[in-house]
């Protein structure tokens, strides 16, 4: 990712969400450096609660590790396709371990520590397993922020769970409390996907 410059463009949140389908196959054209940052502006403003934000994102562009990426998903190629790939996880122990980054810099030092305290209470009563899974649920609503931030850019992705979470781990050099949402190949898309065929409202919606 060696461009500077930028797309500039965006569409609205309606079109990115109504125009977003899943991409296997994309241009071969590096994804604007600008943007990518521009992405994850965005991104990071997704809501967690207590304002833990657990996700971290790992940006994939070089050619041999995502290589290696496609063998751990069962030669999808997709990933390889995808001129970058983003591995999308979650990692409690990081956020048990710096908890006062998460406080609000507004309230006051009795309170900071007073909040640290409660957090640190909490998770601490969880085991590594559970407060990874918290996290994940937490992380999860970042992915589809990021899905939809894509979109808005101008490149499409393609949301993946088929891969060996083991062998990802091993390449990333990522510790084993570190959970995974998913993999997302993003890029321009060479073609339209599939058309949409979902649910109608009434089948998902229950008004009571």
């Amino acid at each position: 990712m060696t461009h500077k410059s930028t797309t500039e463009q965006t569409i609205s949140v309606q079109q990115a969400i109504e125009s977003r389908h899943s991409i296997r196959q994309f241009i071969q054209q590096p994804i604007h450096q600008q943007d990518i940052e521009n992405i994850f502006k965005l991104v990071r403003l997704s809501p967690s609660a207590w304002n833990l934000q657990p996700w971290r994102f790992h940006v994939v562009t070089d050619v041999d590790l995502k290589k290696k990426l496609e063998e751990a998903a069962y030669g999808q190629k997709q990933v390889t396709s995808a001129p970058a790939v983003i591995v999308v996880t979650s990692d409690m122990e990081d956020v048990l371990a710096n908890i006062a980054d998460t406080v609000h810099p507004g309230l006051s030092g009795e309170r900071k520590e007073e909040e640290v305290a409660n957090l640190s209470a909490f998770f601490n009563g969880m085991s590594v397993e559970e407060r990874g899974q918290w996290g994940l649920t937490q992380t999860n609503i970042a992915f589809g922020i990021l899905m939809t931030a894509v979109q808005g850019y101008g490149y499409a992705s393609n949301p993946m769970l088929g891969f060996d979470q083991e062998k990802v781990r091993e390449l990333l050099n990522l510790p084993k409390h570190v959970l995974f949402a998913g993999i997302l190949p993003i890029g321009k898309p060479n073609g339209e996907g599939y058309p949409h065929h979902r649910f109608d409202i009434e089948k998902i919606v229950k008004f009571h």
